[in-house]
């Protein structure tokens, strides 16, 4: 583990950057058209619930890496797969991040730089930050957090104050009922990017007060929840639905309504700037998270060790993944959630509570056992 240490506000910021990252850039929830942001609020619910969840493993095991525990919840060998295959999925869904934010350069600024180029250059200035340490990435992350919520104040006077709002395109809520809603929960909203959380296994014993983490990361959570909801709220009444299930990046076909006097226009620019320091946090925590697990199960000295090796190969992937942006999103909505979110997200970790809870119910059986004879 990294000898450093943040405060909980640290870790609030964190986790607020990190759960906006991709998930306000691809606007999440659209499957539910107009009710999309009854389908974010549903996914946060649950969001909830699976933070929670990760809460509770850490804090039976305060101040020790997630390999640590792995192995003294399952032992050497069996631990040190699942640990490896933590590694794996947090390298992966790094990669995935990376793709995302190399493609909306691609198609919203710069069609005709190589995705490679842009890819390279993001990687770097990822793994330059994972390697200066968590301390560093914080108090970066302090900064820029108050440049976009600058932004998104910004944008919702403007958009509202231009009358650009038709909230006629929300109507009818629920026309279908609840069940397009409950579907984009369950195979989309849930896992992005409330239960992506659980990348912070890495990050909790960095904490300098244990206590801190579940009030910081529950309040980042709903922040964040609450404003993926609002934006996409914005989006459906801005753009209405047709338009906003066809656009790949919502968000700003939004921004680019944005017109005054012919003066003031084009303020995309400036959300592309929020949006790739969204995507930095999100693709440098999963990558750190990756280093911490790898630098654990292969005994090296230190985490940065590691940092530019796996930040290769998350290059590398990022650009194999996938041989066109469709097929990426495809992917991303009907083979990701399935094959890796849902048991990597949920299922094992609610496994491995029971697991843990069970445990200690046979320790202070034991512990009666012995006192009363």
């Amino acid at each position: 583990m990294e000898k450093a240490k943040i405060s909980s506000y640290q870790l609030f910021v964190l986790i607020f950057m990190f759960e906006l990252g991709s998930a306000l850039l691809l606007g999440i929830g659209s499957g539910a058209k107009q009710d999309a942001w009854l389908a974010i609020l549903s996914g946060l619910s649950v969001g909830f619930f699976l933070f929670y969840v990760y809460y509770k493993i850490f804090s039976f095991y305060p101040g020790i890496s997630p390999v640590e525990w792995l192995r003294a919840i399952y032992g050497k060998v069996i631990g040190w797969f699942f640990g490896f295959a933590m590694g794996i999925y947090f390298l992966y869904l790094s990669a995935r991040v990376l793709r995302d934010f190399g493609e909306m350069l691609i198609i919203s600024a710069y069609p005709e730089t190589p995705r490679f180029i842009i890819t390279v250059i993001m990687a770097f200035c990822v793994m330059y930050a994972v390697k200066k340490g968590m301390e560093v990435m914080a108090r970066t992350g302090e900064i820029f957090f108050i440049f976009i919520y600058f932004l998104a104040i910004t944008s919702f006077v403007l958009i509202t104050s231009l009358g650009l709002i038709n909230v006629n395109y929300l109507k009818p809520i629920l026309e279908n009922g609840p069940m397009p809603i409950m579907k984009t929960m369950a195979t989309e909203t849930i896992y992005i990017p409330f239960g992506e959380t659980i990348a912070f296994l890495s990050i909790f014993p960095l904490v300098d007060k244990i206590k801190g983490v579940k009030v910081a990361g529950l309040s980042a959570m709903w922040l964040s929840g609450t404003n993926l909801a609002i934006s996409m709220l914005i989006n459906t009444c801005v753009l209405g639905v047709d338009v906003m299930m066809r656009s790949p990046f919502p968000l700003l076909t939004t921004i680019q309504e944005i017109q005054i006097a012919h003066f003031l226009e084009r303020l995309d620019v400036f959300f592309m700037l929020a949006l790739i320091v969204g995507g930095f946090f999100k693709v440098g925590i999963f990558l750190y998270a990756a280093c911490i697990m790898f630098t654990e199960l292969f005994h090296v000295s230190s985490y940065k060790r590691t940092v530019y090796p796996l930040g290769l190969i998350m290059l590398c992937a990022s650009v194999m993944i996938a041989s066109t942006y469709a097929e990426h999103i495809d992917e991303g909505i009907k083979v990701v959630p399935v094959l890796l979110h849902l048991p990597m997200q949920v299922v094992f970790p609610m496994i491995t509570l029971l697991l843990i809870l069970w445990k200690e119910r046979r320790k202070k059986k034991s512990q009666q056992k012995s006192a009363s004879a």
